[in-house]
C-alpha cells in the first residue's frame, strides 16, 4: 500500500470512544518493549506518529491510527509488565477481550513477538486467546535485524513450535530497522481490509502464514 496520509485519532478507554466510521481495523498485540509502535511507524513511513515510551505502562489505552482514510491500526496496551497493578492489568485485559469478542470492524490481529527470544507465557496465552475467538491472525516476529540472517530459520522454527503456529497460519519475519517484511505485511493487510462486497482472495500456498494475558502499554524502540 502507498501511504498518502496517516494520523493519530484517539486513545480510547472503552467502546464509547471507538471511531464510528466503520473503517476496517487491524489490531496489534504484544508484550511491552516488543516494538509495536516502531512497526506502525515503519509501515506508514513516519518516524514518530506512533510514539514510543521510555516508561512501560505509561500509555494505557487503545491507540487508533487512521491510514489513507481507509483503515485503522489499533495499538493494544502492551502486556507483561510486572510493575503495573493487578487491578490495572485486569481492567486492560477486560477491555481488550471485549474489543476482540465484539468489534465488528476488527479484520485481523497482528501478534507482535521478538524473534530473538522464545515466546513468553503471555505471548502463548494471547495466541491461544486469538485462536479461541477465531480471529484472523498473523504472527509478526520483529527485530530480525538483531540476529544473523543465517540464524533466522532456527529462531522462526522455535517461535512457531512454541506458539503452536499451524501450517495455514500467517507468519512474517519483520524488522522496523531495515523494512524486512513490510511489503509482505501490507499485502496481507490489504487482503483482509477489502470491502465486504469483495471476495477475500485465498492466501498463496507457500505462505507461512482461560487466563488472560496481563495487559500493559509498550515501551518500544
Amino acid at each position: 500500500m502507498k501511504v498518502n496520509n496517516a494520523e493519530f485519532v484517539i486513545s480510547a478507554v472503552g467502546p464509547d470512544q471507538y471511531p464510528v466510521d466503520a473503517l476496517p481495523e487491524i489490531a496489534l498485540a504484544g508484550r511491552s518493549n516488543v516494538g509495536k509502535s516502531s512497526l506502525i511507524n515503519r509501515m506508514i513511513n513516519r518516524k514518530n506518529l506512533a510514539r514510543t515510551s521510555s516508561t512501560p505502562g505509561k500509555t494505557q489505552h487503545m491507540n487508533y491510527y487512521r491510514v489513507n482514510e481507509s483503515m485503522y491500526f489499533v495499538d493494544f496496551p502492551g502486556y507483561g509488565y510486572a510493575k503495573v497493578s493487578k487491578t490495572q492489568r485486569a481492567s486492560w485485559g477486560k477491555m481488550v477481550e471485549k474489543y476482540m469478542a465484539e468489534r465488528e470492524t476488527l479484520k485481523m490481529v497482528l501478534l507482535v513477538v521478538d524473534l530473538r527470544h522464545p515466546p513468553t507465557a503471555n505471548d502463548k496465552m494471547m495466541f491461544d486467546w486469538l485462536k479461541h475467538y477465531d480471529l484472523p491472525l498473523c504472527v509478526v516476529a520483529t527485530k530480525a535485524d538483531k540476529i544473523p540472517k543465517t540464524r533466522w530459520p532456527k529462531h522462526i522454527k522455535v517461535m512457531k513450535q512454541e506458539l503452536g503456529v499451524l501450517p495455514g497460519d500467517s507468519f512474517i519475519a519483520y524488522s522496523s530497522e531495515i523494512g524486512l517484511g513490510k511489503d509482505e505485511l501490507w499485502e496481507l493487510i490489504d487482503r483482509h481490509t477489502l470491502s465486504t462486497e469483495e471476495e477475500l482472495p485465498a492466501e498463496p500456498d507457500d505462505r507461512d502464514s482461560g487466563d488472560e494475558p496481563q495487559h500493559e502499554e509498550s515501551s518500544e524502540t
